[in-house]
């Protein structure tokens, strides 16, 4: 029996067994499609939901845990937060959010962010998400999400944070993006002004009006998710409304319309994460556009000074 020297018998196995190898490899692409096939789901583009994120999506105020990470990294003191979140908490329950208080917060806040890189804040917020922010997450509101989601659906984040901020969460929980405070961008630069208001109160409900108009979507298909009585205009503007540890304005508001009631809180969490919310929407109001976005000139060894904390003070 002639014997085929070594080398043309490996060529020959591999020959043989390239239509095998090509099989499996189709057979493994069709087994794969179908399975992608049966996880996806149709979209559903004329539906949408719509999640506030303090005390909604997140235990506290994500501007508070800002201001928190940037005082450990040295950005602002302890004392200047402290003196700052009370400034803004009495503004939060005594002036009641009137016009003439939001344009004096708003003024103060074009103060916090001139000069500021867009990117140095995004890092930032990055950071202190995973650092702060990411163990804060209500499971159950992060699980109503993903059923929209699952759906089919878009979801978005509304918030009067920095619309950066909004987005870094947003991306972080899988969503599909975030509403949020806008400061005006030239060379990436903050300039110091906002484009539009404070995405706050009406504002939100204006933004998604505008959301809205331009994916067509049918508002009477979407849905809100929110805790405060200040969003209102946000949740009657949709076919779903839902209050979310809901405040005890909006749970009057709620039972009175008919609206859905879900609490994931439990009374100790709930007491313990009610000062940061508080806090937190008061220091938005005081620093919309960028958190606590501070002047970053070295006045003494490893500290840098907040000046403008201090101007609002």
């Amino acid at each position: 029996m002639t014997q085929l020297p070594a080398n043309t018998k490996r060529s020959w196995r591999r020959t043989r067994s390239e239509p095998r190898k090509r099989l499996i490899t189709t057979a493994a692409g069709w087994a794969a499609a179908e399975v992608e096939a049966a996880l996806t789901v149709p979209a559903d583009p004329s539906a949408a939901a719509f999640f506030d994120v303090d005390n909604t999506m997140m235990q506290g105020a994500s501007i508070y845990y800002l201001a928190r990470g940037m005082a450990r990294r040295k950005y602002v003191t302890t004392g200047d937060m402290v003196r700052f979140a009370w400034k803004q908490l009495k503004f939060r329950v005594i002036a009641a959010e009137q016009g003439g208080d939001v344009t004096a917060a708003k003024a103060a806040a074009l103060a916090f962010v001139e000069g500021w890189r867009v990117e140095e804040l995004e890092r930032l917020s990055e950071e202190i998400f995973d650092e702060l922010m990411a163990d804060r997450i209500w499971s159950g509101t992060h699980a109503l999400a993903r059923l929209h989601l699952d759906a089919g659906q878009r979801v978005w984040l509304v918030t009067a944070a920095p619309v950066e901020l909004g987005r870094i969460i947003a991306q972080r929980l899988g969503l599909t993006g975030a509403l949020g405070t806008v400061a005006e961008i030239r060379d990436g630069e903050y300039t110091g002004r906002l484009v539009g208001d404070m995405l706050h109160g009406p504002a939100k409900a204006e933004a998604i009006h505008a959301l809205a108009a331009a994916e067509g979507l049918d508002l009477e298909r979407c849905s809100a998710y929110s805790d405060s009585v200040n969003d209102t205009p946000m949740l009657s503007i949709v076919g779903h409304a839902v209050a979310v540890n809901p405040d005890s304005a909006l749970r009057r508001e709620a039972r009175r319309r008919g609206w859905e009631l879900r609490d994931f809180r439990t009374g100790r969490k709930a007491a313990r994460v009610a000062v940061p919310a508080a806090l937190g929407t008061g220091i938005l109001a005081g620093a919309a556009v960028a958190g606590l976005s501070l002047h970053r000139r070295r006045r003494s060894r490893g500290t840098l000074v907040a000046d403008a904390v201090r101007k609002a003070l």
